[in-house]
């Protein structure tokens, strides 16, 4: 794999032992799809960004400074990612914030992942994981460094055929997957899980919100059960790199099929597919 960095500007690939990103996971992330040479949805990661700063009481980055960094890594690429990390910065032991601390920012490029077309024309195989997400209002919605629940959730399985794991908080609810955002429809209308309390606001998920109003589409952001996402007339997961993979087979943790449970890729799961691909 081909892959090119820059540390505040610099080519590099080493980072201050001191860094609190290393340390306490004190930082942000952004994850981007490139197409020829374009980081795609730009706008809407340096808002989340943003914001994501903002919460944290870090120094946001001068965006564009960032966006000339990110043109130097992806100009000439034709397909790739380009994932965007900050930091709090390097710091003394504790977790007080050092008055001098300042902002690291990391620009890494790496190639495209090679996912079955399948994924996204006939659906893929998700688990219920048994990891669950703690509550934290805080940190809701956020993409911060700390993913050690993501990492353990994804060591339940090494069966290649399952795509991703789904999971829940410590109430049941069902909130997302290990990398990406789900969505139900239910009588024609879309629901997703709402992350007030937990759970990672992606930007693809946003998008999709938006294509199915503009579609006269019903969405709705709310607590959703097991029960409810196992009696779903469709389901499909989002993130900024997979777009829209309807999700054909459902596993419990146990690993059986939950009961009937029989789905594949919808009309309306179809309809955004096709709304997202006239959008790029």
């Amino acid at each position: 794999m081909h892959i090119h960095c820059l540390i505040n500007g610099e080519p590099g690939d080493t980072l201050a032992i001191s860094d609190r990103g290393l340390h306490y996971g004190d930082g942000l992330f952004e994850t981007l799809a490139v197409r020829d040479g374009v980081c795609e949805f730009w706008d809407r990661h340096m808002q989340r960004l943003h914001a994501g700063c903002e919460r944290l009481c870090i120094a946001p980055p001068e965006f564009a400074q960032l966006a000339a960094e990110a043109r130097q890594l992806t100009h000439s690429i034709e397909r790739g990612v380009l994932k965007i990390i900050v930091t709090r910065g390097s710091g003394g032991r504790g977790y007080r914030v050092p008055d001098t601390a300042h902002p690291t920012r990391i620009l890494l490029r790496s190639d495209w992942p090679t996912y079955p077309r399948d994924n996204a024309e006939q659906g893929v195989r998700v688990r219920l994981c048994t990891q669950r997400l703690g509550t934290n209002p805080t940190l809701a919605g956020l993409k911060h460094l700390n993913r050690l629940e993501q990492v353990l959730a994804r060591l339940e399985w090494d069966d290649p055929t399952i795509a991703e794991g789904l999971l829940q908080d410590h109430t049941g609810h069902v909130i997302e997957g290990t990398f990406t955002n789900v969505f139900l429809v239910q009588h024609g209308k879309i629901v997703t899980p709402a992350l007030d309390r937990c759970g990672v606001a992606g930007i693809m998920r946003a998008v999709v919100m938006e294509l199915a109003t503009a579609a006269g589409i019903d969405c709705t952001e709310r607590a959703v059960t097991l029960d409810e996402l196992v009696a779903a007339e469709e389901l499909f997961l989002t993130n900024s790199l997979i777009g829209i993979w309807p999700i054909q087979e459902l596993e419990h943790w146990q690993g059986r099929a939950t009961p009937g449970y029989g789905y594949g890729p919808g009309p309306v799961t179809r309809s955004l597919q096709t709304a997202l691909q006239c959008l790029k």
